[in-house]
């Protein structure tokens, strides 16, 4: 999983590309830390290139929307391949994160 994240502002662009899993979720989670804890109003996440996400993924999306909300910001994942917005909506997940 590549993770590259731009600031522009008060807002983040994150672009994911590759298989989020048990493997990588562990990093996954040290290079969201920073849209975690800092101050960012809102976070769009672009999807395109993400293939996959297993439980462990999904578990690292709701802590980001955990403490994104909690601070008054707003989270939103964007162009999700429908295999994996798939994942999402059989989960209930996409009624817990925006999904565009």
């Amino acid at each position: 999983m590549n993770v590259t994240i731009n600031e522009e502002g008060s807002k983040a662009l994150v672009t994911l590309e590759g298989r989020l899993d048990t493997t990588n979720a562990d990093q996954f989670q040290k290079d969201i830390t920073p849209l975690m804890t800092g101050s960012h109003q809102e976070i769009d996440v672009d999807c395109t290139g993400m293939e996959y996400t297993s439980s462990q993924g999904l578990r690292m999306f709701l802590m980001l929307q955990k403490t994104v909300s909690a601070r008054g910001a707003k989270l939103v994942l964007k162009n999700m391949k429908p295999q994996v917005k798939e994942v999402f909506d059989i989960t209930g997940f996409s009624h817990i994160i925006t999904i565009v």
